[in-house]
């Protein structure tokens, strides 16, 4: 029997020779002792299939039908069974994340409010009704499958909570909602919307809409929580995973990147739902109406109190008004008068400033620019060299105080003809 490979072989390494048998291409590392230790639920499946001798398919369908024989205890809630129509809810296996994992179980009345027991007693049924043993094609097993995976979602928490943060049974009933021109009873309307809101709270209790009777405090509480609500929605059920067989890390990483992105968007335009849900609620909620009308009664009943010690007020508010605007107006004259010295001293500092670095440039032009008393006329090069120095010297002094010392020591070095000394003293 021959054997034909459809991949090519890598190139051998430059120390093969066709002609020797075998040859070491590298020494082998030192040995090391481990302690390996199986452990996990992947490791118990594995150790199941090996030790019952079964395949995948095989025991994926006998854990179902444990799970389904499970009996289950005697305080459970009852609730009415639904009918599922097959035809109309998820049947590829491999499309079981975006199934509606309530529909397929039967439970689309329930839905979050499904207790484990539910979910239970709704599995067990559904196995016994659709078990491929039960068909004509006894390895027709696909929506089987979909029951398993429904079941498994549901029971974890972890993945239920991921799945219930974006329900696919529930997008309908969560674009049904009321707006500002809905007819009808207003309480009727909108308390089945928050009671749906609520469930996402990682606050609990969460207020309740109330009722005609409810206080000013506990309306406002219930508008306070929702304006500000925590929600524990993460959308992590919708992400996308990387190339099919990829092993790639920065693949994931950047697969991963793209989905904390979609999360923080998707929380992004739910928190703007809720809160355009709350303002229309807010706008239309008729105790808001009885609350201003009650406290502007409030305010009229005290008005009328008011009103002859607001006219004595009044009177003495004028006087006190014109006492403190001749004040101001005084003040700010003042204030003016003393801007306007500050700003002649300024302009005379500044003058002073100019004069002086004239002279002291004056100064140095005369002399030879600060040269050596027995050098030569300055050439240009030079002239560039001490008036770049001279820029130095000015910028060490810039107060006028130490600018007009410089001048009157550069004076003096001019009679005691050292002003070369002096001027490269000061630099």
């Amino acid at each position: 029997m021959s054997l034909t490979l459809d991949f090519l072989l890598p190139p051998p390494p430059a120390s093969y020779k066709a002609d020797q048998a075998s040859v070491s291409h590298a020494a082998l590392s030192a040995t090391q002792e481990r302690l390996l230790e199986p452990v996990g639920r992947h490791f118990l499946a594995h150790a199941r299939r090996k030790t019952q001798n079964r395949t995948f398919s095989e025991d994926e369908r006998h854990e179902a039908e444990e799970k389904a024989n499970q009996v289950v205890e005697e305080e459970t809630v009852e609730f009415e069974y639904e009918e599922v129509d097959v035809d109309s809810v998820n049947q590829d296996p491999t499309q079981w994340k975006n199934q509606d994992n309530y529909a397929v179980l039967g439970l689309t009345r329930l839905r979050y409010k499904a207790t484990e027991e539910q979910i239970k007693k709704a599995h067990r049924r559904m196995v016994l009704l659709h078990h491929p043993d039960k068909k004509a094609d006894k390895n027709d097993d696909a929506f089987f499958k979909c029951i398993a995976k429904a079941y498994d979602t549901l029971m974890n928490p972890v993945t239920r909570r991921q799945y219930d943060s974006v329900d696919f049974g529930m997008a309908h009933v969560e674009e049904d909602v009321p707006t500002a021109k809905s007819q009808g009873d207003f309480y009727e309307l909108w308390r089945p919307v928050f009671e749906r809101e609520a469930r996402f709270s990682n606050k609990q209790p969460v207020p309740g809409l109330g009722d005609e009777k409810s206080s000013k405090e506990e309306v406002e509480g219930f508008y306070d929580f929702f304006y500000n609500f925590d929600s524990w929605r993460t959308f992590e059920w919708l992400d996308k995973e990387g190339a099919e067989g990829s092993d790639n890390r920065d693949d994931k990483r950047y697969q991963e990147k793209k989905n904390r992105a979609q999360r923080a968007q998707l929380k992004k335009e739910d928190n703007a739902r809720l809160r355009k849900l709350v303002d229309t609620c807010l706008s239309v909620d008729p105790r808001i109406a009885i609350f201003k009308a009650e406290e502007k009664k409030r305010r009229n009943a005290k008005k009328d109190a008011k009103a002859a010690a607001e006219k004595a007020a009044a009177e003495e508010a004028a006087k006190k008004a014109e006492e403190e605007r001749l004040a101001k107006e005084k003040a700010e004259a003042d204030a003016k008068a003393a801007a306007e010295s500050a700003k002649k001293d300024k302009e005379m500092v500044k003058r002073a400033i100019k004069k002086e670095k004239k002279t002291i440039k004056a100064i140095v032009k005369d002399n030879n620019y600060a040269l050596p008393a027995d050098a030569a006329p300055a050439t240009p090069a030079q002239i560039d060299s001490q008036l770049f120095k001279l820029d130095d010297i000015l910028a060490k002094n810039k107060a006028v105080e130490a600018l007009e010392a410089l001048r009157k020591s550069f004076e003096k070095a001019v009679q005691d003809k050292n002003l070369s000394d002096v001027f490269n003293a000061a630099l």
